[in-house]
Parts: C-alpha cells; sequence; structure tokens
C-alpha cells in the first residue's frame, strides 16, 4: 500500500499497473502531472497478513493541486497473488479544501 502510494507521488503509472489485480486493472493511467501528493495516513488495516490472502487497508492521502489542498480517504482492498499484494478496489471520498494560505479561516472564529 505504501509503495502504491510513493508510486503515485512520483506518477509511476508503470507501478501502479503491475500492483493492480488484473480483474479490476485499467488498460492505462492518465496520472495528473499538477496533483503533488504530500503525505499519507494509514488509518486502519485488516487482515493482510503473512497467512493471509486478502487485505483491507483504510487511508487518508493528502495532496496539492497549485494552491489547493484535498484529501483522498479510501477503504482499499487488497489481494495476495504468490508473494505480491495486489490491489483490487477503493472505496473513496475525495474533499477539496478551497483555502489558500491567504484564505485560510480564522482558527478563533468570526468576530462580532
Amino acid at each position: 500500500m505504501r509503495s502504491r502510494y510513493s508510486a503515485f507521488a512520483v506518477h509511476d503509472a508503470g507501478y501502479l499497473l503491475r500492483t493492480w489485480h488484473p480483474a479490476t486493472r485499467p488498460p492505462s493511467l492518465d496520472l495528473d502531472p499538477r496533483l503533488a501528493w504530500e503525505g499519507l495516513e494509514v488509518l486502519a488495516t485488516e487482515a493482510g497478513g503473512p497467512d493471509d490472502v486478502n487485505g483491507i487497508v483504510e487511508f487518508r492521502a493528502h495532496h496539492r493541486t497549485g494552491r489547493e489542498s484535498g484529501v483522498l480517504h479510501e477503504v482499499s482492498r487488497f489481494r495476495r497473488q504468490g508473494e505480491q499484494w495486489l490491489y483490487v478496489r477503493g472505496r473513496t471520498e475525495m474533499s477539496t479544501d478551497r483555502h489558500t494560505p491567504e484564505t485560510q479561516p480564522d482558527p478563533g472564529g468570526p468576530r462580532a
């Protein structure tokens, strides 16, 4: 999972396709070169150990496009094929924080 995040960060579509399960793998990927991945938080894991065939990872990946930041929140499913874990599918929620450094809300809230 972390290696796939790193591949997204360096725009390595080949690695992402090689680590995608053949049953769900797209024919190609068109990665946005403007999208900068800035951090990964693994929130939870289920199975995925040495004796498991399936695994689940919940994570948040922080990104920036220009001056806009956002978060991809996903629960991903993986399946072991031989010695390699392959991405099968994920349930995602992507949010964009429309705040730029000049328009960040005041942490103290509105003032009268």
